[in-house]
């Protein structure tokens, strides 16, 4: 079997989660880490793994086929997507939703010229949810779409705070409101604000002699963020931070709560949930399936930015088209 050779950029949780993660995919091999730090300051989960600076990559194109893009959503992904969309092809975890035009926009232009295929904003949400959000509305046309997250850590945002001036560490809780869940999953299809389906809670370590009251306001008002939740921000320390708020869990809930029939009289509701004990683990394995499917179809000739809706399901699997016609149609 030919294996499919795999570059991780960064190396905080997800990349980790990627390392581990290419394991088990037995079409899959890692050739190396990639970091903006010193190498040799980088200590990998598994003791072989190869560790380059990140100017490095770009005398590797030869022997990468799947860069997967591990940094953060406010500030490196934005530059690295293009920037390494002219060198590999490319999968990454990109989750600020309002701005994913234009970013699949500008990693499009480039991957086009280069010949390279980019999947964009994939992991469980935007990702797998988005899919569900897709099928949900196609079949029940009549209907109304809600999605929840949580309880759980949010990378994103946690990644989000932490680049707040004054902030040495945090984490992040989206939680959902009962009272709208409740009123979706019995049918009510209410409409419902992004303030009124979403609590976020933060738990926020300062430096010393920083000015709470600031950073607290920069966390309240971050667009794209926190600007449109209720949010609280808790200050603790850095230990209290490590003891309680050290897991990484998270899920959450894809409703499409739809009607059929000449008036209208049936009711269906579609119900997509995700449990997840650890959200950088399993977000690394939704990658490594696009890398899987971007893999193939940069082979095939189909250049530029994807997004999940561009794949077709057989592209993730490790399965024939004949396998997965016996075993799972």
């Amino acid at each position: 079997m030919q294996k499919i050779r795999i570059g991780i950029l960064g190396y905080g949780n997800l990349g980790k989660g990627v390392e581990i993660g290419i394991a088990q995919n037995k079409d899959m091999e890692l050739v190396g880490v990639f970091t903006k730090r010193t190498p040799d300051t980088v200590e990998t989960v598994t003791k072989d793994t190869k560790v380059y600076h990140v100017d490095e990559a770009k005398n590797m194109t030869d022997i990468i086929d799947v860069m997967i893009l591990c940094g953060g959503s406010k500030s490196d992904i934005p530059v690295q997507g293009p920037e390494f969309a002219a060198m590999f092809n490319t999968v990454d975890a990109y989750d600020t939703h309002a701005k994913i035009p234009e970013y699949f926009d500008a990693v499009n232009q480039v991957a086009l010229q280069a010949k390279k295929t980019c999947v964009i904003a994939t992991g469980f949400d935007p990702g797998l949810f988005s899919l569900n959000r897709l099928y949900g509305e196609a079949v029940l046309p009549e209907g109304k779409n809600y999605t929840f997250w949580g309880k759980g850590i949010s990378q994103g945002h946690s990644d989000a705070i932490r680049r707040v001036d004054g902030v040495l560490d945090a984490r992040q809780y989206t939680i959902p409101i009962k009272e709208a869940l409740n009123k979706v999953r019995e049918g009510e299809m209410p409409k419902l604000s992004t303030r009124q389906k979403h609590l976020r809670e933060c738990f926020v370590v300062a430096s010393e002699g920083a000015d709470l009251s600031w950073i607290e306001n920069e966390i309240k008002t971050m667009p794209d963020y926190f600007r449109d939740y209720d949010t609280v921000v808790h200050f603790i320390s850095q230990e209290e931070l490590d003891r309680e708020h050290s897991k990484l869990f998270h899920g959450g809930f894809v409703f499409q709560s739809g009607r059929t029939g000449l008036n209208n009289e049936n009711a269906h509701i579609i119900e997509y949930s995700l449990k997840l004990d650890s959200n950088p683990d399993f977000t690394a394995n939704v990658l490594l399936a696009y890398a899987r499917a971007v893999y193939r179809i940069n082979r095939e000739g189909s250049y530029g930015a994807k997004t999940v809706f561009d794949i077709a399901p057989a592209y993730l699997s490790i399965k024939s088209g004949e396998e997965l016609r016996r075993t799972l149609l």
